[in-house]
């Protein structure tokens, strides 16, 4: 079976269209595309970073979380999720993990006929061209791990088609807001297409890629003053 699968994984949250076949014509169109500079050769899953960002638009997918001292003690957080120029399909779906979130609602969308949620789901249908959605919930995403540092893993962030990978936009903010925590060291290490920001309340990456891409975030104990 031919499908479109645009697939992302964020604390525990996937992005992925509906299982279906997909006309010849609907192939066609998509392959016949004029083609970003960067995807001339298909990519079959290796990370890619991007030096130079593609003529077209392609999915962005941003994400704001918030680390406060509940957050250190339960591992849960508050984060904002938006996804830009999202691919055209008649239904599409963003997944998460039932175990690792609480509160999900919708901020808002635009260029989507339908948005709704279902349990631990986000249901689209008609997404149209420039489709944007932004979402909101508690997230567990920060883990104690045995040596002392806390952790926030992300990914893989993948955007798929048949096999090859394609064109992908990821971008995040961390705003810490508890003093005992302190940032220590972030994976993959900062290098064209993956830039890194850090500074004393906040960490911020933004990837331009193909293939896989996962990330990790370390944090330190802050002595406390």
């Amino acid at each position: 079976m031919a499908r479109l699968m645009l697939s992302l994984l964020l604390l525990a949250c996937a992005f992925s269209s509906s299982a279906r076949e997909y006309t010849q014509q609907e192939m066609d169109d998509w392959f016949n595309a004029p083609p970003d500079t960067s995807a001339a050769d298909v990519n079959e899953g290796e990370l890619v970073f991007l030096t130079r960002k593609p003529v077209k638009p392609v999915h962005h997918h941003h994400n704001v979380l918030t680390l406060s001292d509940q957050t250190v003690l339960d591992g849960w957080g508050e984060l904002r999720q938006c996804h830009e120029n999202l691919d055209r399909v008649p239904a599409t779906q963003i997944v998460f993990r039932e175990d690792r979130i609480r509160d999900l609602r919708i901020l808002s969308s635009t260029g989507i006929e339908s948005a709704s949620v279902e349990g631990a789901t986000i249901q689209l249908k008609q997404v149209g061209p420039g489709a944007k959605i932004c979402v909101a919930l508690k997230s567990k995403v920060l883990y104690l791990q045995p040596d002392g540092t806390f952790h926030i893993a992300n990914g893989p962030f993948m955007r798929k088609f048949l096999d090859g990978y394609y064109p992908m936009h990821v971008s995040m903010e961390v705003i810490v807001k508890s003093k005992r925590l302190k940032f220590h060291d972030i994976t993959p290490n900062q290098q064209a297409g993956f830039n890194v920001s850090i500074k004393p309340k906040q960490v911020l990456f933004d990837a331009w890629f193909e293939g896989r891409l996962n990330t990790l975030i370390r944090f330190k104990t802050a002595p406390l003053s």
